[in-house]
């Protein structure tokens, strides 16, 4: 009696966590996003977020921004973009409050392979050309029309 209790039991538990199984978190893609469009377009916005300071030597000026705009931003994303100043705040590695100044770029695309590619670039580029550690990305789904 005991036994069949326990293989029972056993049993129930191996049943109730077949469906617990942990999911990678997938990319946003245009279909999951068309059901909650009341008006416009399902597509998705990604904001990058591009420190200004070096590790070594002067913060970027306003020249090499634009540069980096003009020659790595816009051929990938001629449809539009937007880029607010902002400043920037974390805590670092040794505890200490650190503070930049920083430009979000904000980008509306269709989900995909190609802007995944794209955005990506943008962000490898970014960090080799400008000595960074890191490129800040949020993605949303969003409705747009015009």
């Amino acid at each position: 009696m005991v036994r069949t209790f326990t293989w029972l039991t056993t049993l129930g538990a191996a049943l109730l966590l077949v469906g617990c199984v942990a999911s990678s978190p997938t990319p946003l893609s245009a279909p999951s996003l068309q059901t909650g469009c009341v008006t416009g377009e399902p597509m998705v916005q990604t904001t990058l977020y591009f420190g200004l300071n070096r590790p070594h030597g002067p913060a970027l000026s306003g020249q090499e921004w634009q540069s980096f705009v003009d020659r790595q931003v816009t051929p990938r994303f001629k449809q539009g973009l937007s880029v607010f100043d902002a400043r920037g705040q974390w805590l670092g590695n040794e505890g200490q409050l650190v503070r930049e100044n920083s430009k979000a770029l904000v980008l509306i695309h269709m989900a995909g392979k190609a802007s995944e590619a794209d955005i990506e670039a943008l962000r490898a580029n970014y960090k080799q050309q400008f000595s960074q550690d890191s490129v800040m990305r949020v993605d949303a789904p969003v409705c747009v029309a015009f």
